[in-house]
This record gives C-alpha cells, sequence and structure tokens, in this order.
C-alpha cells in the first residue's frame, strides 16, 4: 500500500513557474514507476510525465521542454517542476505510483493522490 500526498498547486499568471511535491509513503526509488497526470476542466485525465528505472522520464507531448519530473529517493517525494505556464495548463494535478516497468496509461496506476489544483490565468 502506497499513500501519495501531493501540495504546491496554486493560482499563478502565465509564463510563471511553480513545483508540484508528492510524498510517498514508503521507499519509491527503484521499486515503483512514479507519474504526474492532470486533469484540466472538462477533459478527460491525462498523463503529464513518467519516471522509472534509472530515472528514466517520459512527458507527454505538449509539456515537454516545460514540465520535468524528478525524485528524492531520501525524502520519499517525487516531483513536479513546470515552467513557461499557460492556461491551458489549468487542471488538478495528482501523482500517481504502480510496480515497475513504467507506462503512461493511467488506468494501470494502483495509488493515487488527493490531487493539487494549479490555476493558470492570461
Amino acid at each position: 500500500q502506497v499513500q501519495l500526498v501531493e501540495s504546491g498547486g496554486d493560482s499563478v499568471q502565465a509564463g510563471n513557474s511553480l513545483r508540484l511535491s508528492c510524498v510517498a509513503s514508503t521507499n519509491i526509488g527503484g521499486n515503483y514507476c512514479m507519474a504526474w497526470f492532470r486533469r484540466r476542466p472538462g477533459k478527460e485525465r491525462e498523463p503529464v510525465v513518467t519516471i522509472g528505472s534509472r530515472d528514466t522520464t517520459t512527458c507527454y507531448q505538449s509539456m515537454k521542454g516545460r514540465f520535468t519530473i524528478s525524485q528524492d529517493n531520501a525524502k520519499n517525494t517525487l516531483y513536479l517542476q513546470m515552467t513557461s505556464l499557460k492556461p491551458e495548463d489549468t487542471a488538478m494535478y495528482y501523482c500517481a505510483a504502480r510496480p515497475l516497468p513504467c507506462t503512461m496509461l493511467g488506468g494501470t496506476f494502483g495509488y493515487w493522490g488527493q490531487g493539487t489544483q494549479v490555476t493558470v490565468s492570461s
């Protein structure tokens, strides 16, 4: 059982940066695929970025170059650094975990946080 708690969501203006955090209740390094997903208003949940074995990362399409995932195994914490934020990045952001290997299919992740809201205004 893995419990995940996100934080760091905020209301910011377009062009700004924000860092989200997700604290896990267990050691995530080397055992789990960790991921960030988001659900934008009126949209289906979509993957943002994953990090798996040997810190291999996969970032979804429009967020490449702007969003970076990292993890601090000593703190059991996952991060999402977001830069050049756009109004269309407004969403509830969720941290998720699943046993390795990694996938960007949300339905395969068994552990989810409660989400943290990011609102970007123009």
